[in-house]
Formats: C-alpha cells, sequence, structure tokens
C-alpha cells in the first residue's frame, strides 16, 4: 500500500523530511481494524514526533494520529464493527500512523463517523475530542450534562482556538453549561472562540488577573491550559479558585520544572491529560474513547457540536503533508487542518 512516511527527522522545509513509499498492507488480528483512510488531520504532536534530531529510522515511519474512514477487514475477536461500517479515530502514537492507504487500530478506540460530516470534516475531530471530553469529564470531574452547579461555575482555556480549544468551548458551553472564558491574541482567533460559543475571550499575553477583572470575574473554578504551562503558571495560580481544578496537556519546554507550590495555600488539584493513555497502557477503560466518540458523533449529527476543519491541504502526499506540517509549526493555526486519503 501506498504511504507517506520519514527515515529522517528533518526540518519541514527540507525536501527529504516527507517521502512517498509503498509498504506492505498490514492484517487484522484480535480486536484490530483494517480502516481504508479516506481523510486525516495533523495535530502539534505530529509535528513534535517529527521535530529534527540525529535519528535515522531503518524502516519508514508512518505518522498520524486522526482519521476517518471504511472498515476493510476484521480481527478474529472484534465485536463492534463490521466490514463495509464508516469509521473515526485517533489510533495510539506507540503504533504505525494513519498516513497510509489502509491502516490498522483497535476498535476500542474508534468511534462510528457522524454521518451528517464529510470524511475529511470527520477526520478533524477524533484526537481533540478525546483530548477535550477526557480533560473535562474524566480529569476535572466535571458533569457532562447541564447541571445548577456546573451552570454556576466558570472555565477558563487556555488557547482556545486551536484544534483542542475549539472542540473543548463547544463541550464545555454546550454539553455542560459552563460559563467560558476562552484565551486568544489576535482579533481573528478571539472571534473564532466566540463562534464556538465562548461567552468571553481574554488575551492570554497579559496576567490573567487584570484580563480576567477586565470582564468582572475574580476567579474561576476550573482551568484547561492547552498552551506553554511554564509561561502562564504564575497567571493560574492567581485566578484559579480555592480548591479549584487545573488540567493541562502540554509538556513544560525543554523539560522545564515548575512550581508546583504556587497552588499548595489553595489547595488546588492539578492534573495531566494525554488521550494515548488508555490505548497505550491498555487500561481496564479503553474502551471508554470508544463510547466517547460515539457520543460526539451523536453531538455532531444532532448540531449541537461542530466540526472545527478549517483547513484543506488536498490528497494526503509527502507534498501536501510537508505544506500542512508548516502551517501547524507556524503557531497560529486555527482550527484544524485536513488531508484526503490518499488516491
Amino acid at each position: 500500500m501506498k504511504a507517506v512516511a520519514l527515515y529522517k527527522y528533518l526540518p519541514i522545509d527540507n525536501e527529504e523530511s516527507f517521502v512517498n513509499v509503498v509498504v506492505a498492507t498490514p492484517v487484522p488480528t484480535g480486536r484490530d481494524l483494517l480502516v481504508r483512510v479516506k481523510a486525516v488531520s495533523v495535530n502539534p504532536v505530529d509535528t513534535k514526533v517529527r521535530a529534527p534530531k540525529d535519528t535515522i529510522e531503518t524502516q519508514p515511519k508512518i505518522l498520524g494520529w486522526d482519521a476517518a474512514g471504511i472498515v476493510e477487514a476484521v480481527g478474529n475477536d472484534t465485536s463492534l464493527f463490521s466490514v463495509g461500517d464508516e469509521v473515526y479515530y485517533a489510533g495510539v502514537i506507540t503504533r504505525p500512523g494513519c498516513n497510509s492507504e489502509s491502516h490498522l487500530v483497535d476498535e476500542r478506540i474508534v468511534g462510528r463517523k457522524p454521518r451528517t460530516l464529510s470524511f475529511e470534516e470527520a477526520a478533524a475531530m477524533p484526537l481533540t475530542t478525546i483530548t477535550a471530553w477526557e480533560a473535562l469529564f474524566d480529569r476535572l470531574g466535571i458533569a457532562p450534562q447541564k447541571t445548577a452547579t456546573n451552570q454556576a461555575s466558570t472555565v477558563l482555556i487556555i488557547g482556545g482556538s486551536g484544534g483542542v480549544g475549539s472542540i473543548t468551548i463547544q463541550l464545555a458551553k454546550q454539553v455542560a453549561g459552563l460559563r467560558v472564558i476562552a484565551t486568544a491574541s489576535r482579533e481573528t482567533s478571539a472571534q473564532w472562540c466566540h463562534d464556538m460559543g465562548a461567552d468571553e475571550v481574554i488575551n492570554h499575553h497579559r496576567p490573567f488577573r487584570e484580563e480576567l477583572k477586565n470582564i468582572g470575574v475574580d476567579e474561576v473554578d476550573f482551568i484547561l491550559c492547552y498552551n506553554s504551562t511554564e509561561q502562564h503558571i504564575q497567571s493560574m495560580a492567581d485566578v484559579i479558585k480555592p480548591q479549584g481544578k487545573i488540567c493541562a496537556i502540554v509538556s513544560t519546554k525543554n523539560n522545564q520544572p515548575i512550581n508546583m507550590n504556587l497552588f499548595q495555600a489553595k489547595s488546588v488539584a492539578f492534573c495531566w491529560e494525554f488521550m494515548f493513555t488508555r490505548p497505550m497502557f491498555k487500561t481496564p477503560d479503553m474502551q471508554a474513547q470508544h463510547d466517547l466518540l460515539n457520543r460526539a458523533a451523536q453531538l455532531l449529527e444532532e448540531g449541537v457540536l461542530r466540526t472545527t476543519m478549517t483547513e484543506q491541504y488536498g490528497v494526503l502526499t509527502a507534498d501536501n503533508l510537508r505544506r500542512a506540517h508548516a502551517r501547524i509549526e507556524a503557531g497560529t493555526m486555527i482550527g484544524k487542518a485536513v488531508l484526503s486519503g490518499i488516491e
């Protein structure tokens, strides 16, 4: 089968940073599905894995952790899907990625594709939806419905216009009923946050305490940090309520330590979200990702949620994938970048 892969970890403007290759088509066993990939999207994790380093791969390394497609074959222990089913999923970082004609994935982390979305629109959703859902409802313990407690609570989303922020705003507002404050630094990204459902938008390049006071807010119940954890640590400590909760998804730059003592006096709970944890460690609740993707598909079909696809880079080729990676690395991406499957 055809695929786009790398052998060397090079700057994205180097023509060898991605190459078109032909590899053997895998055969599904156990609970794996073989999916004919119809569309993929690119996430910051792709660019981090591909970041320049001295390692040279002896076999083509295929990246990509967001796909939508059609089940071509199934392993002998599968029970959730059949050949011909349309699906969407993110996969797991410890296995080959989905930048290929066909792809193996464990059915327990696969959801049925939303019927109202194209394959491209659907491919934009899985990784960010899983991340946002787990961060809000599993890590922070927020109820996934509009309770009285939720409607009296406020969440601050740092980095609201990116892929994860875009769907988090929707889930927090439309599903949980929270008051949502997002951060953005440009007029276009601030408008996108409002379009996604944010009640207020503040500038993350300024101290949060001052920015929140400008909109009549002193403290927030929850914080989701999707950008520069080390940069915002003091501002988060300033504005989180006593006994509040914070969830971060971005590791610190160069493994820089952060001062967790800032949260001690307020008894703040601080946790991490990494959406690959369940499939990487095959946790007993691994199938929760299948369930949440199915629930998200229903919400997308009902119009409660909307796709976050904003840019389409054509058919999956080495050239087009380089363009998409360059766009992500520019640091100004709003929403998600998508490519159609290999022709």
